[in-house]
């Protein structure tokens, strides 16, 4: 696991998902299942390394904590959660939008220590749900899941691909997918990491191989992103550039317009921190708000 950054990534991403399910009310999103992907060791130690970094997310006005308890929440609640409870609490509320609809291929770009599929296997009595990830964090994936020995249905698919090399459309082509039915993708916290010329060449895998009236989820972050003045942005670009995955891209809302239209999508739906705070965050008495310049879009191929 030392080496294996892309799992680690994804293990932190469960760490917030999981502290939220044990420790706050009310739920922004609930993943029962979180926990299980962490070892007690591995919790401990993502939960001592956000603390030993208290002093490099520096707190605003000088705030200070009673105890470590309060520190972790603090930094949880406003760095690492925010973007990830609120983007999974839409994407699968669309999800399930497009479900009713007559959906029944899900897409998971990106999948990480993602639990959807083993939260609702009555589901995947008539959805096919495709994981994408590297090969490594699939593998250790797939070695987790056997190791607490979770039911694993003949719908769910673990797709191994590298998306620096391989091809999106001929991966999931052997993977069983079919482009004759229409499909929801998921793209969550990927965009900020890769070039324009990058994230085009996956939009128009994803419009290519995907039928007519398809939906793409993904969050964006806009055109004030690199010089915004506020320091938990700052600390996250600084965190980025550190752990040497720094953020390159952003768009305002006309240029991400420009650009799905351009790869053969349209907008259906589109949040912004503003409109991400008064569904997901509205009279909480914690720490947790909408991440500023990060937005949510709802995308159909057509």
């Amino acid at each position: 696991m030392e080496n294996n950054k892309s799992s680690m990534t994804a293990l932190i991403s469960a760490f917030a998902r999981a502290y939220h399910t044990e420790n706050d009310l009310p739920k922004i999103f609930n993943d029962t299942l979180a926990r299980d992907f962490l070892t007690d060791e591995e919790y401990t130690l993502i939960s001592n390394n956000m603390l030993a970094g208290l002093a490099y997310f520096k707190p605003e006005n000088n705030l200070t904590f009673a105890n470590d308890a309060e520190a972790l929440k603090w930094v949880v609640q406003t760095r690492l959660a925010p973007i990830t409870l609120a983007r999974a609490s839409y994407c699968e509320e669309m999800l399930q939008n497009a479900v009713m609809l007559g959906v029944n291929q899900y897409v998971i770009l990106g999948a990480g220590m993602d639990t959807f599929a083993f939260r609702h296997p009555e589901l995947l009595k008539k959805l096919h749900v495709f994981e994408l990830d590297h090969p490594a964090t699939q593998a250790f994936k797939r070695s987790r899941i056997q190791s607490l020995g979770w039911e694993i249905s003949e719908n769910f698919h673990q797709v191994p691909i590298d998306f620096t090399t391989d091809n999106l459309v001929d991966t999931l082509t052997k993977a069983g997918f079919n482009p004759d039915e229409r499909a929801y993708f998921s793209w969550l916290g990927v965009t900020y990491y890769l070039s324009q010329d990058k994230i085009m060449d996956v939009l128009k895998s994803v419009a290519k191989i995907a039928r007519k009236g398809s939906t793409l989820m993904f969050d964006y972050p806009d055109e004030k992103l690199f010089k915004s003045e506020v320091s938990r942005v700052k600390s996250m670009l600084a965190m980025a550039a550190a752990s040497g995955e720094p953020m390159k891209s952003c768009f305002s809302y006309a240029e991400l317009e420009s650009l799905l239209e351009q790869a053969g999508f349209l907008i259906y739906e589109h949040l912004s921190p503003t409109d991400i705070e008064a569904s997901y965050f509205q009279h909480r008495q914690d720490y947790l708000h909408a991440f500023e310049h990060v937005h949510f879009a709802l995308a159909v191929v057509h």
